[in-house]
């Protein structure tokens, strides 16, 4: 397969699909760290020790006590034993394990090709902002998790918002990366496609809001569907005087930001399914056969992803399920990516 006229080897090829799942792989862990409460688990970013996790009673004990030390454990988990820190400490550090995994699998396979001169500038630019943006994801990671160890219980949401919006960032970089290696150029006269590109905009956005229902913990508070406690629009909403920024700060203390974030993400849901498919209507006829599969493919994923969400509303019992949570993020993930893939098989020129 070939980009700017140069070839690059199937084993090449595979290794950025395995990076890219990689990279999914690491976004569904940080949603099962999220939701079993496991993000504050280990109190201290070591890059290289942290690698070994505690191997004897002493010190699991070390570390249960610096947990303790936590606002996490005084307010919420406070009768905790040292078996159930085990459990939240395992998916911590499987997922801090991975991203450092990650760094084998992709960054060093990336220093050999280039010193083999296996990779050309332009995806050496493409990977380069790859690493990048996984910098800067792990950075507002930690950041994250610091906001959780200072008086609050949980990490900030908004915090907890741009640590995911930089992981969707590196999967959208190397999508566009395996798009530009993989799928051949549009032979259509007329490639632009503006209903796909609006698509791919409100998804990002709902992205984001994803992030802040998560952070908020938005989902707990209005677990009815299709209504919210029995209200279409929550009467918090219907009053001016709540509409402050004041109350989008305080989403801990009072309700406004959390109803505010659940209807718009909502919304964002049932339009993005009606766009979807008014877009699938629209060029179903028009469209070359690569194009056509992804636009299939994002149909079902949008319809499941919409069913997904309505089960993990119904079935709150005092937290998120983490069956459902864990799969409308993953199928929302994909959603995204194939509406991606299908915005870029419409490309003449993939420079």
């Amino acid at each position: 397969m070939t980009v700017n006229n140069f070839k690059y080897t199937k084993i090449i090829r595979t290794w950025l699909i395995v990076g890219l799942i990689m990279l999914i792989g690491q976004v569904i862990l940080g949603g099962i760290t999220r939701l079993t409460g496991s993000g504050l688990s280990i109190t201290r970013w070591d890059i290289i020790t942290g690698v070994i996790p505690p191997l004897n009673a002493e010190q699991w004990l070390k570390a249960f006590e610096l947990y303790k030390e936590t606002p996490q454990f005084h307010k919420i988990n406070s009768m905790f034993t040292v078996r159930d820190f085990k459990f939240i400490y395992f998916w911590e550090y499987f997922h801090r394990l991975w991203i450092r995994s990650l760094g084998f699998v992709f960054l060093i396979p990336f220093i050999i090709f280039v010193l083999k001169k296996q990779l050309d500038f332009y995806l050496i630019k493409r990977l380069g902002l790859v690493i990048l943006l996984t910098i800067l994801t792990a950075s507002a990671g930690w950041i994250m998790v610091q906001s959780g160890l200072v008086n609050r219980p949980w990490v900030n949401a908004y915090k907890l918002t741009i640590h995911f919006i930089f992981a969707i960032l590196v999967i959208w970089a190397m999508v566009k990366t395996i798009a530009d290696v993989y799928l051949p150029s549009s032979t259509k006269k007329n490639c632009r496609k503006p209903i796909v590109s609006i698509v791919v905009i409100i998804t990002f956005l709902q992205l984001i809001f994803a992030g802040l229902m998560a952070g908020m913990k938005a989902g707990l508070y209005y677990p009815t569907w299709p209504d919210m406690n029995g209200e279409f629009i929550p009467n918090v909403l219907l009053k001016s005087t709540n509409w402050s920024w004041a109350n989008m700060i305080n989403y801990d203390s009072y309700l406004f930001a959390p109803a505010f974030i659940q209807l718009t993400h909502r919304t964002l849901a049932y339009l993005l399914g009606a766009l979807t498919i008014y877009m699938f209507l629209k060029l179903r006829g028009k469209v070359e056969e690569i194009s056509k599969k992804w636009m299939n493919i994002s149909l079902i994923l949008v319809v499941v992803q919409i069913i997904l969400g309505i089960f993990t509303v119904l079935n709150v019992k005092g937290k998120i399920p983490l069956f459902f949570g864990v799969s409308h993020q993953l199928v929302g993930l994909l959603y995204f990516m194939s509406i991606l893939f299908l915005q870029y098989s419409f490309r003449k020129n993939k420079a």
